[in-house]
C-alpha cells in the first residue's frame, strides 16, 4: 500500500516536472516568434520611411532640375530604389540606405551652389522633411537593432539556443546604415 502511494506521488512529480519543461520550451518559442514578429514591423516600418524619403529625394529632383541639369540617371536610380524599398530585407536595406543618402547629399551640394534655390520654400521644406525623415529611420533603426540583438543573444545563449535551433530560426541581421556620408559627394554637369 505505501509503496503504491510513493510510486504515485513519484508518477505525478515526473509528469508535473515533463509539464513544466514543455511549458518552460514552450514560453522560450514564444518569446522568439514575439521579438521575430516585432522585428518585422519595425522593418516595415524603416521601409515606409524610406519610401518616403525617396519619394520627398524624387519631388526635391523635380525642384532642383529646373535650376541644374541634374542627370536622368539619378532620377531613375531613385525610381528604382523606391520601387526596391517594399520587399528589401536588411542586407538589400543597407544598400537602398546608403545610395539614396549619397543622392540627397548631392542634391544638397546642388542647393549650396544655387543660392536662389536655397531659398525657395518648397526645396527648403523638402529637406527638412528629408532630414526629419532621416531622424525616424535612425530611431527605427535603433529599435530593430536592439530586437536584433536580443533575438540573437536568445540565439547563443543556453538553453534558448536548443529551442532556437531545433526549431530551426535562424540569427536575425542588423541594419548597419552608414551615420554619414564618408566622402562628399562629386556635383558634375
Amino acid at each position: 500500500m505505501l509503496g503504491d502511494i510513493l510510486s504515485w506521488i513519484i508518477l505525478i512529480v515526473i509528469i508535473l516536472i515533463v509539464v513544466g519543461l514543455i511549458l518552460w520550451a514552450v514560453g522560450i518559442y514564444n518569446r522568439f516568434q514575439s521579438l521575430k514578429n516585432s522585428s518585422e514591423a519595425t522593418l516595415g516600418q524603416i521601409r515606409v520611411a524610406m519610401k518616403k524619403r525617396l519619394d520627398m529625394i524624387d519631388q526635391l529632383l523635380g525642384a532642383v532640375k529646373s535650376y541644374a541639369k541634374f542627370e536622368q540617371e539619378t532620377l531613375t536610380k531613385v525610381t528604382a530604389m523606391r520601387a526596391s524599398v517594399a520587399t528589401a530585407g536588411p542586407g538589400d536595406l543597407n544598400k537602398v540606405e546608403a545610395e539614396s543618402r549619397s543622392i540627397f547629399g548631392r542634391l544638397l551640394a546642388v542647393a549650396e551652389n544655387y543660392p536662389d534655390l536655397k531659398t525657395s520654400q518648397t526645396v527648403t521644406s523638402l529637406m527638412d522633411s528629408v532630414k526629419s525623415l532621416e531622424d525616424e529611420i535612425a530611431r527605427q533603426r535603433y529599435t530593430y537593432n536592439n530586437i536584433s540583438q536580443e533575438f540573437n543573444t536568445m540565439m547563443d545563449t543556453i538553453p534558448s539556443k536548443f529551442i532556437g535551433h531545433m526549431t530551426g530560426m535562424p540569427k536575425l541581421e542588423y541594419l548597419q546604415f552608414e551615420e554619414e556620408i564618408k566622402t562628399p559627394p562629386k556635383i558634375e554637369f
